[in-house]
């Protein structure tokens, strides 16, 4: 009998599923423990490259006007506030933040504290730093922990439109028959309006946040060669514009970084007169001002003058007269008038000298600017808060940039040529990109 119910137990099967259920469960559990190890990992991961990228891009935009601590002081305040060292431990250190140089081709950093090009940031979560990243199912096999470190790369660059090209906040807007030379750039904030029989060379440049805001004639691209492979979706924030007013203050005092090297005294001279200014009252070398115009006097250049190795501050709007020439010459106004910087037929900015390094002008405003006639530009920049309408000789745009915080409205028969170099000296603000 007893025999029997062995045999019996041992040939029935109910129950079986319940074996391969715990087996089963088991195994489950296993791959979910090791799911979740992964996944936590992988957070702490992307977490910690989060932070390194948002501590290099503030500590490369702080060593912009601060030394090289002080811009580490600051991105560490930013580290800790994304990663509070009372929850994650000491994920970075100022020894962990290195400004230098990035080679693009080699992809490799060079580490030179007094640069101001690059950063390399390093956060890392380490057993060695007591601040690792710790297992849940994994500790039952011997791994109690992941040591994880992530890095940045930021660098400064200057997009191409702000090097030559229109670029402005508002509408540009340009007219017909106009060439555009591979590199020159038109870009606005807004959006772009072109008339007919425009040529854009391959590698010339328009955009606008949206490019199907376009703004075309009726014949739209058809009486536009090269203008439909020219078009880019993109927007910037135009940081020298944010700068203006300080960089127009350091020019009349003499100092900073945009003061050309073209000034040998930097102790500002008060013009006596503000009208029919000519060579004998700017003589080369020196800063000059005239302060004391009110609503929409004007400090007037006389016809025929050439202006070279000058800085001219002022609150006048500036009146050029017929073909002025300015080489080596910044001029900067703080008036904000429509026209605070405006000329008769035939003025020339720049030296016309084939792209050739020296030579070139600046022109600043708080304001706009307006040159109904003939304006020619050599290797030179406009700068304006407001708008800048031009209207320019059909060959006299050679490396060219004009930047606004308004519109800039262009006519007809232009070339705009692009030089690539002979612009050392117009203003730039950097901005910055990561790199890795």
């Amino acid at each position: 009998m007893i025999t029997h119910r062995i045999k019996s137990f041992r040939a029935r099967e109910d129950g079986a599923m319940t074996i391969f259920g715990l087996f089963l469960f088991v195994s489950m559990i296993a791959i979910g423990g090791l799911a979740l190890d992964v996944a936590n990992a992988m957070m702490a991961r992307t977490q910690l490259q989060v932070a390194a990228d948002a501590v290099a891009h503030a500590a490369l935009y702080s060593r912009e006007k601060n030394d090289a601590d002080e811009a580490k002081i600051i991105a560490l305040a930013l580290a800790d506030v994304n990663m509070p060292a009372s929850k994650y431990g000491e994920v970075l250190t100022a020894e962990n933040i290195n400004f230098g140089y990035w080679d693009s081709e080699t992809r490799e950093f060079e580490v030179e504290n007094a640069a101001f090009d690059s950063v390399y940031v390093d956060v890392s979560r380490l057993q060695a730093k007591a601040n690792p990243v710790g297992t849940y199912f994994l500790q039952f096999v011997g791994l109690d922990r992941w040591d994880i470190r992530r890095g940045s790369v930021f660098e400064t660059y200057m997009p191409t439109c702000f090097r030559e090209g229109f670029v402005a906040e508002d509408i540009v807007d340009v007219q017909s028959n106009n060439s555009y030379i591979n590199g020159f750039c038109i870009h606005s904030n807004t959006h772009v309006e072109v008339n007919s029989n425009n040529y854009f060379e391959e590698g010339t440049i328009v955009s606008m946040p949206d490019k199907r805001n376009l703004v075309l004639p009726s014949s739209g691209l058809e009486t536009n060669d090269g203008l439909g492979d020219s078009l880019r979706d993109g927007s910037y924030q135009i940081r020298i514009l944010n700068q203006l007013e300080g960089i127009i203050d350091s020019l009349e005092f003499g100092h900073g970084d945009f003061l050309p090297d073209y000034i040998n005294y930097t102790v500002p001279i008060a013009l006596p007169s503000r009208n029919n200014l000519d060579e004998s009252d700017l003589a080369p070398g020196h800063i000059y001002t005239f302060n004391g115009c009110s609503g929409n006097q004007k400090l007037s250049i006389k016809g025929g003058v050439t202006l070279q190795g000058i800085v001219l501050v002022t609150n006048c709007q500036v009146q050029y007269g017929s073909s002025v020439i300015l080489e080596n010459a910044m001029i900067a106004t703080r008036n904000t008038g429509a026209s605070s910087q405006t000329g008769a037929a035939h003025v020339r900015v720049g030296r016309d000298d084939d792209c050739a390094t020296d030579g070139g002008s600046q022109l600043l405003t708080l304001g706009g600017m307006s040159f109904p006639s003939d304006l020619q530009i050599f290797g030179s920049q406009l700068i304006a808060m407001g708008d800048i309408d031009f209207a320019a000789n059909a060959n006299g745009i050679e490396g060219a940039s004009f930047i606004a915080g308004g519109s800039i409205d262009g006519t007809s028969n232009m070339t705009m040529g692009f030089c690539g170099n002979g612009m050392e000296r117009n203003l730039s603000a950097q901005y910055f990109r990561m790199v890795n």
